[in-house]
């Protein structure tokens, strides 16, 4: 917690010197990840993804919005909602109206929470497809962490019986599957891609 909120602080004073207003801003977005549902979307996934942006910061164009992206992008997040991108991207552009931040730059948030939804980038900026790599990174890791991440997104639905979430989520395994790539940029594609598909079917197996 305490290293994220460093990450937190060392981003946001870059522009605003408010220590009253950023602290604000980190504990609204502390109260959110943290919430009691929240079993994968959290702040751990939030971690991940600043770590794998860190990693690939010489290839990304604009790294604070990006990074801006990935705080906000699960802001809001119920598993009975179908608006939880939607949702998450007018509040970030809220907030980063609030930071003075020029309207291009907050329109270019919103389109990369929006597009974490479906997780299509066709024809998106290096940015975009960075940043849905991130996110779906997991579904390319071994096993052990794969079904870590399945079992913590089932008690995310918890609320949904067996059989409906079963169905739910075979489709959106499936959704993933039937794709051409899973991953939009060639580095995640030659390294996460095959391992990805292996998880996804072994996880449709068990359903």
């Amino acid at each position: 917690m305490q290293q994220l909120q460093h990450q937190w602080e060392t981003l946001i004073q870059k522009y605003s010197n408010n220590t009253y207003a950023n602290h604000k801003l980190w504990t609204e977005i502390t109260q959110h990840y943290t919430a009691p549902k929240r079993h994968y979307h959290n702040l751990n996934h939030i971690a991940d993804l600043l770590e794998q942006a860190e990693q690939y910061r010489e290839a990304i164009e604009d790294y604070d919005l990006l990074c801006f992206s990935v705080w906000y992008h699960d802001i809001i997040y119920k598993a009975t909602r179908k608006d939880n991108e939607l949702l998450s991207a007018e509040f970030a552009v809220e907030r980063l109206r609030t930071l003075g931040i020029t309207k291009k730059r907050r329109d270019s948030c919103y389109s990369q929470i929006l597009l974490t939804k479906n997780h299509q980038a066709a024809g998106t900026k290096k940015d975009v497809q960075l940043l849905l790599d991130f996110d779906l990174a997991i579904l390319g890791r071994d096993w052990e962490d794969y079904t870590i991440y399945k079992d913590n997104v089932r008690k995310e639905y918890s609320v949904y019986p067996d059989f409906l979430y079963k169905k739910g989520r075979k489709k959106a395994l499936l959704h993933f599957l039937e794709r051409e790539h899973i991953y939009h940029t060639n580095h995640y594609q030659n390294n996460f891609e095959e391992k990805a598909r292996e998880n996804l079917r072994r996880e449709i197996n068990t359903l």
